[in-house]
């Protein structure tokens, strides 16, 4: 491939390619990959494929996480799906591919070196790989744990009132009586309420489109900010602008996969967010004697998978996993007892998103957009603006057909075939809106089954962001660019807003009190009432479900070192903003919040901002180099909380710390041919170069940069 001058650099170091159509600009896409991001690249497959051990260490979490990637098997069946793809899409991953490992042979990382690795070529089927990847881990792997929580709950003895309340109408299908019998090869919670394993991280992210309506210009405007682990360096977000004969587009893409995934071209813009779409179900199966027991009280084999993990200067170690037609089996069949089978239903997956992400490069309205999304096998959130004056929403994903009455929440009994999918709902049943009346769409991970013909979410997250965000949308009707830089950085919490209505009479006027009192529910790093509150939150949560619910000690190690109670917490706080409720044990709510109040607020508060600072660590050195060596950034101080539209998560999750903030920040408006953005990182995972991390202050800050297509060459790439 020639890549004279087909690319170069802006004044802020984004990579813009100018080829002659889409399969010479993604083949060029591919090439950048591989040069600015080719460490992230090529970890991304190590991981994928379940050969961390062998490359990179053989410790036993190591070990652990290729066994993994071993049991999901995204690495099988990627081959079948490039074969599906139409010629233009195979042509497009091809020049993609080529375009990464032309990058590779010029240089390879230096830092598999000190691995001794050397890559092997990239194929088509590790894109495949990629995307599966994109849209699993802490996404849907989240639905799977909350899950896997009501099943610990349940074996801990939390009775059924309770689960009902705390899970209203997904339920069906349940037996407690068969729930209790089954065996857990890896607990979440010990039935002596100790956990033993943190439950992996998840995120969020807010999106919205507004029609012209609304907006200064006259034309809609479009926003998004994913809200990813921002304390990792590189970012996971890679900019373009991509430049044919014909058209532009630009906006964010993701290293290994040839898509432009939240963008614009001259007609159309789109972003995306994450649904909590339940794509991820369990099936007990009674099993002994390697067989598992079917609805005609007839025994068949598991079908047996062995994998072999290589591990440097270690024997090879031999993993044998067990499926049948449902899922994968998670413990040994052999001896006699009930399991879980579970899959996701994406799981082979790869050849549709492909070809539809690709459709959406060259669309030129919404409605055109729409079907195009909706046939993503991957689970998100669309909002779209066009410059006819439409917008638009539509949920993506594949979403498994149940028999009637039960909502895929619950494990249901393998041996009766009913329970089986029955397939996927069709495409067009899913959530979508065109034109909403109020002139705006917000998505930020709440329940939108109302928008469609299905009730595509169990558990999704509250509706705090949306609804301030919407609230403010709500406020005039010429919106600008800079307003909705403002929307982005906004810290005010609706969630805190709900309980100090209920919690502020209770309280004095004077000293600490007094500061939460009178506190204006946001959570800037200088606001003393946002830790108040955040105490009170957390020891109300404690009283109730902790010393009233399951067990002091394993909601204490929930609370402190997973994601959980952050990310579902609306399951929560649809019972503490209640005004009875059996989790209150006979309580009166002013009598808890009373006394919650009085654990929590016996100190004087600190700001807010002064316990939030972190360091962006590089992914693969994880902080074990000097500081002076500049591998890892910061401190960076976390504003927001897990409610605001600014949202700010700090916790511990997996033995490390981790963070959710906007990792890339995103303004469009339909009547310019530009977009504003910045991000938290810069273009390059190479350490020495100048465009490691040039854009963190600006995203600080809240300065945006702009990208333009067909922008005047301002640095040489390299």
């Amino acid at each position: 491939m020639n890549i004279n001058g087909k690319i170069w650099r802006d004044q802020n170091g984004v990579c813009h390619v100018k080829g002659k159509d889409k399969v010479e600009v993604f083949g060029l896409m591919g090439y950048a990959h591989g040069r600015d991001r080719g460490m992230q690249v090529l970890l991304m497959r190590i991981l994928g494929r379940g050969r961390a051990a062998e490359i990179l260490d053989a410790n036993d979490e190591i070990v652990a996480i290729d066994k993994f990637f071993r049991r999901m098997n995204w690495a099988g069946k990627t081959d079948e799906q490039v074969e599906m793809l139409s010629g233009e899409a195979k042509a497009i991953i091809d020049a993609y591919v080529n375009g990464l490992n032309q990058a590779f042979s010029e240089k390879t990382p230096w830092e598999f070196k000190l691995f001794g690795y050397k890559p092997e070529p990239w194929q088509a089927g590790d894109c495949i790989l990629i995307s599966r990847m994109i849209g699993y881990l802490t996404l849907a792997q989240s639905q799977g744990e909350m899950e896997r929580l009501f099943i610990e709950m349940a074996q801990a003895g939390v009775d059924e009132e309770r689960l009902q309340e705390l899970f209203p109408g997904i339920l069906g299908g349940m037996d407690l009586a068969l729930i209790k019998k089954i065996s857990l090869q890896e607990r979440l919670v010990d039935p002596a309420s100790l956990w033993h394993i943190a439950p992996p991280v998840m995120m969020a992210s807010n999106n919205w489109a507004v029609s012209g309506t609304k907006t200064a210009s006259g034309s809609p405007m479009l926003a998004n900010d994913p809200h990813l682990e921002i304390n990792r360096l590189p970012n996971v977000w890679y900019e373009m602008v991509l430049n044919t004969d014909d058209t532009y587009a630009m906006g964010g893409t993701m290293p290994g996969f040839p898509a432009l995934l939240v963008g614009r071209n001259p007609y159309l813009s789109w972003g995306a967010t994450y649904t909590f779409m339940d794509g991820t179900d369990s099936w007990i199966e009674h099993c002994r004697d390697g067989k598992y027991r079917a609805g005609d009280d007839t025994w068949h084999f598991f079908t047996k998978r062995e994998e072999i993990i290589h591990r440097k200067k270690k024997t090879p170690l031999q993993v044998v996993f067990y499926e049948n037609h449902r899922g994968v089996l998670a413990g040994d069949p052999h001896i006699e007892g009930y399991y879980l089978t579970t899959a996701w239903a994406p799981s082979v997956s790869g050849a549709a998103t492909l070809e539809s992400i690709l459709g959406i490069f060259d669309a030129i309205s919404v409605e055109q957009a729409m079907p195009l999304a909706s046939r993503i096998e991957t689970s998100w959130n669309f909002v779209l603006a066009d410059t006819d004056g439409n917008i638009g929403y539509q949920m993506t994903g594949l979403m498994p057909k149940r028999r009637a009455g039960v909502s895929g929440f619950v494990p249901l009994p393998g041996w009766e075939e009913e329970n089986d999918w029955q397939g996927f709902e069709a495409p067009e049943d899913l959530p979508r809106c065109l034109n909403p009346a109020c002139g705006y769409f917000v998505t930020s991970n709440q329940n939108l089954n109302e928008y469609g013909r299905v009730n595509a979410i169990n558990v999704g997250m509250g509706p705090y962001r949306s609804d301030r965000i919407r609230r403010v949308l709500a406020e005039k009707n010429d919106w600008a660019r800079e307003d909705m830089a403002r929307l982005h950085y906004d810290v005010y919490s609706t969630q805190a807003e709900a309980f100090m209505k209920i919690l502020g009479p209770l309280l004095s006027d004077t000293g600490t009190e007094g500061i939460l009192k009178h506190w204006d529910c946001e959570y800037g790093p200088d606001s003393r009432g946002a830790p108040l509150f955040d105490r009170f939150y957390r020891e109300l949560h404690r009283q109730i479900f902790g010393v009233r619910g399951f067990g002091e000690a394993a909601f204490d190690h929930l609370a402190a070192h997973t994601g959980m109670l952050n990310d579902f917490y609306i399951n929560f706080d649809r019972i503490l903003l209640s005004e009875e409720s059996i989790w209150f044990a006979g309580k009166k709510r002013a009598d808890l919040y009373r006394g919650a109040a009085d654990i929590a607020l016996t100190d004087n508060p600190e700001k807010w901002g002064d316990n939030r600072k972190v360091i962006l660590k590089n992914i693969l050195f994880d902080g074990k180099l000097p500081r002076f060596l500049g591998f890892d950034r910061g401190p960076v101080t976390i504003i927001g909380s897990l409610a605001t539209p600014h949202q700010g998560q700090i916790f511990e999750s997996a033995g490390r710390l981790t963070t959710f903030a906007p990792s890339f920040r995103m303004i469009t408006d339909m009547a310019t041919d530009d977009i504003y953005t910045n991000m938290a990182g810069g273009p390059s995972d190479r350490r020495f170069s100048r465009w490691y991390c040039p854009d963190l202050e600006s995203w600080k800050t809240g300065v945006y940069k702009k990208l333009v297509p067909h922008a005047r060459k301002v640095h040489e790439f390299k």
